[in-house]
């Protein structure tokens, strides 16, 4: 019995603690230029109706009325504001995965991964352009406090 109690308390916190690992990747992220460190935008990462989860651009810190030139198919020449950028991903081992990520700026379409990181606080978003992640590079996202 007391076996079972240390089984069932154990399947519970760590259920608990999934659930709070994908509350600290929701909300509201800046992201950062690789090159110079400048805050390049604000992306929000929410769960949709459907099950799966979202990031849209909420806010670009130079040139806000910016197109997707160089998208293709349903974002070609749209605002990159209020752009949905990361599309379909679902939650496996706190974590987001199995989804894709846009880059506006060159209008490549990503394998993606996030996953948060405790140490920093920070999101670590990969683009990948293979299944496994190998060919790809990791940004990290910083969470802007409400």
């Amino acid at each position: 019995m007391k076996k079972y109690i240390l089984f069932s308390l154990c399947f519970i916190f760590l259920s608990l603690s999934g659930f709070s690992q994908i509350d600290k990747i929701l909300g509201k992220w800046k992201t950062v230029d690789d090159a110079t460190g400048a805050t390049k935008s604000v992306v929000y990462i929410f769960k949709a109706t459907n099950g799966k989860y979202y990031g849209k651009i909420e806010k670009i810190f130079k040139e806000p009325d910016k197109l997707c030139t160089k998208c293709s198919g349903e974002n070609k020449n749209q605002p990159i504001m209020g752009m949905r950028i990361i599309n379909d991903m679902h939650l496996k081992d706190d974590a987001l995965t199995g989804g894709t990520i846009l880059d506006p700026e060159n209008g490549k379409v990503y394998k993606c991964n996030i996953s948060y990181d405790s140490k920093t606080g920070n999101l670590l978003v990969r683009g990948s352009l293979d299944k496994a992640g190998v060919l790809g590079r990791t940004q990290k996202w910083i969470k802007i406090k409400e």
